[in-house]
């Protein structure tokens, strides 16, 4: 403890050398300051530059390596404070500019920022590495790991102690000298594969256009075509162009009566980066899988699946496998049904032709039409971009009390806007972005992440800045934004994970994340209102009329909400078997990713030809370049959680209910990591999840038969705790070495043997 003033005295000497210097880098570069002076402490968009983030990178790896340093050095017994806290606390800056690049290089992309990526992502990966295997580091950490029950440690100061060891362990810290040198040039090899899938994803979808003359488009509605005719026209065209972007590919996939429109604009989506093209992902995956294999295998795990898993929730794949078979069995039944609905109208429309996976959107429009009477495009008009965004606000207000107020400050891109969040007590959230519409420098699909995590500084909570990012059907001839209903929950969707950031109430970093498998819980929950009742009446109102969605309409969305769950199910857990299949692999042998997907689908669990996975291996960037690698999992098992979760506030007899959400802000949104996800939500549920709820949301199973499933719960199954998963992946590992060894010495009396021939 008596150290501990002198490595704050140095740390802040450090930080003050950085703010205060007279370098002309140091001035210009938003990044060399301690603070910045924005509103709520945004980042100074209108200063940012690219020629800002190599400087600010490298001087943050320095200053946090001066931070270590001053950890190592320290003489007196090591203790939470000055171990513990002292690596929680190093590294500010770094993590500083690695959020605002991250985020950036991913909504806002460039040819600078992509280069940057490249170059950086290397020099990261083995600055991470250095800290992670630095022996001296690990003993002190190891030293309060072993003592922390005897040092007088709160429960979230135990959390964090058990959590940076085992972050270590798993990073190799205990690895021979030989063995993390061999870890360190994986990791900085997998670090540049995965950059260079991502750009060539991005490269790949920006690359195709489709121009279209207006009697080929038969069948798509107005409001589709014209974000189609806004595109020629910034191409100096007068006609349709129709790209790869998920929403314009739905556009023609769903209405266009076309049917080798269809074919050719589905069949370029799927080949993006596929063998042979020119951006072809595939050698980078057979590259990546093989890396990974080998870092889970020097690390004790018999595959890349078993070491991230037995980080989370599921602890075991096997457990993750139980749940998905059981799934896969219950959703591609339901799907043969839908296709056979379907097929039967597509068989008086084509006699003589097959039905294919590029008829399914259309023909289940079809479906939803005549056996739902909902027409999307009807739909449509009551889902202004305002309304939804308006509808999420209330329902924020209703359940925790919270307001959102538009509010001026810089931001990266012209089409972001900026909310202030404001608390029930008039204290300040944090702050929300918005950027909606799809772009060439912009990565596909949604997500939501910070730029500013909440923090705890001088005793005071340091206000996170959360951003949403979508690719939604963008505005058009002088008519907002009109959203579909997958567009509207989506948009709920990252609001959950925006509610997530901005209610946090966490004293260290370290416990800011929850497991994987947990993260979509907040997310994933937010998507049970979006199309109830209440909620309907109170934001589905017509952009033009003002005119209330009409109670028949709605009744009409709620009986379609199960309608083509098959397919949707289907495609959902082939991608999410997939990912576990290619990752539980026991060989470091590459493999041709293409034959590798369709034996693991097709031939082996039956996959029908007319349903494609939701994502193929050369563009599944959520495995290969989005975190998600052995985690695609994670959004049907929290499926389980945020169905069984909603059943809280249907049984409170109101879905507004706010004791209820006040309990689940309380014990799931505001922690962040500082306790287990199953403890969480047991503290809010009063029990574990029971996967039924999920499965009748889906309409897999009918509510009044779920005594017929007999198979186990999928989450209450049993599973390791961390400290099992740890001792298993260590014996393991030892196992290994000691086979090594006993190898190498075989070796090595086999070239003494053959050495003493040749000397005879």
């Amino acid at each position: 403890m008596k150290s501990f003033p002198n490595i704050l005295l140095y740390i802040y000497l450090l930080m003050t050398m950085v703010s205060c210097g007279s370098g002309a880098k140091q001035n210009d570069n938003p990044f060399f300051e301690s603070e910045w002076s924005t509103p709520y402490g945004v980042p100074p968009f209108d200063r940012i530059t690219n020629n800002h983030f190599k400087p600010a990178f490298e001087y943050g790896m320095s200053l946090h390596n001066e931070e270590i340093e001053v950890i190592v050095a320290s003489k007196d017994e090591p203790t939470f404070d000055n171990v513990i806290l002292a690596y929680d606390n190093a590294g500010q800056m770094l993590y500083r500019v690695s959020n605002v690049f991250g985020m950036l290089e991913s909504a806002d992309t460039d040819e600078q920022k992509q280069a940057l990526a490249a170059e950086l992502m290397p020099r990261l990966a083995a600055h991470d590495d250095a800290i992670m295997m630095n022996d001296k580091l690990f003993e002190k950490i190891k030293s309060v790991y072993e003592r922390r029950h005897s040092l007088g440690l709160d429960a979230e100061q135990l959390r964090l102690t058990e959590l940076i060891y085992d972050d270590f362990v798993r990073s190799g810290a205990l690895l021979s000298p030989k063995d993390k040198e061999e870890l360190k040039k994986i990791n900085e090899q997998l670090s540049l594969l995965e950059v260079q899938f991502g750009d060539n994803m991005l490269a790949a979808t920006n690359a195709y256009t489709k121009s279209v003359t207006a009697p080929e488009l038969k069948g798509v509605p107005t409001i589709l075509r014209a974000e189609a005719a806004q595109k020629s026209k910034e191409m100096g065209g007068n006609d349709y162009v129709f790209t790869l972007q998920k929403n314009s590919v739905l556009s023609i996939l769903t209405y266009a009566n076309n049917r080798e429109l269809r074919e050719e604009i589905y069949k370029a989506y799927l080949a993006r980066c596929a063998a042979g093209s020119e951006y072809d992902n595939n050698k980078i995956i057979a590259q990546i899988a093989s890396l990974r294999y080998r870092k889970a295998a020097l690390l004790g795990y018999d595959s890349y699946a078993h070491y991230v898993i037995s980080d989370q929730m599921a602890s075991t794949p096997e457990a993750v496998y139980g749940l998905l078979e059981q799934i896969w069995g219950y959703a591609l039944a339901q799907a043969k049904t839908e296709l056979n609905r379907m097929d039967t109208l597509f068989r008086r429309e084509n006699s003589d032709a097959k039905f294919e996976s590029w008829d399914w959107w259309y023909y289940a429009e079809k479906v939803r039409q005549s056996d739902y009477s909902v027409e999307e495009d009807m739909v449509r008009q009551y889902l202004s971009i305002d309304n939804v965004k308006g509808g999420i606000f209330f329902l924020a207000n209703r359940l925790y009390g919270i307001t959102f107020r538009p509010i001026q400050v810089p931001v990266y891109h012209s089409e972001c806007e900026a909310y202030e969040v404001i608390d029930s007590d008039d204290t300040a959230l944090g702050v929300l972005y918005f950027d909606l519409y799809p772009r060439a420098s912009k990565g596909g699909g949604a997500w939501c992440g910070t730029y500013v995590d909440q923090s705890y500084k001088d005793g005071k909570r340091v206000a996170p800045v959360v951003s949403i990012v979508c690719n939604f059907t963008p505005p058009a001839d002088n008519q907002p934004a009109l959203l579909s209903i997958d567009e509207t929950e989506t948009l709920f969707h990252e609001f959950g994970h925006a509610l997530h950031s901005l209610f946090a109430e966490v004293k260290y970093r370290g416990l800011a994340n929850v497991e994987g498998d947990f993260v979509e819980l907040p997310s994933q929950i937010m998507e049970n209102w979006a199309l109830s009742t209440p909620m309907l009446k109170q934001y589905a109102v017509h952009y033009r009329t003002g005119e209330v969605m009409p109670d028949d309409m709605i009744e009409n969305i709620q009986r379609a909400s199960k309608f083509n769950e098959g397919f949707n199910t289907t495609e959902l857990v082939a991608a999410a078997l997939s990912d576990m299949d290619i990752h539980s692999l026991r060989s470091a042998e590459e493999i041709d990713p293409t034959q590798f997907e369709r034996v693991a689908l097709n031939e082996k669990r039956g996959l029908i030809p007319q349903i494609e996975p939701r994502y193929r291996y050369p563009y599944f960037g959520h495995i290969f370049d989005g975190g998600y690698s052995a985690g695609y999992y994670f959004y049907i098992w929290a499926e389980v959680l945020d169905k069984d979760a909603f059943q809280a506030f249907v049984e409170s007899g109101d879905l507004f209910d706010k004791a209820t959400a006040e309990r689940f802000r309380r014990e799931v949104l505001s922690r962040g990591g500082s306790r287990a996800g199953m403890d969480m939500y047991r503290a809010f549920r009063g029990a574990e999840p029971d996967n039924k709820a999920m499965l009748v949301a889906r309409g897999l199973i009918e509510e009044q038969k779920q005594e017929i499933d007999s198979k186990p719960r999928a989450v209450a199954v049993k599973v390791d705790t961390r400290e099992q998963a740890r001792q298993r992946a260590e014996r393991s590992r030892r196992e290994r070495e000691l086979a090594r060894m006993k190898a190498d010495s075989m070796q090595s009396d086999s070239l003494v043997a053959d050495s003493e021939i040749v000397a005879r």
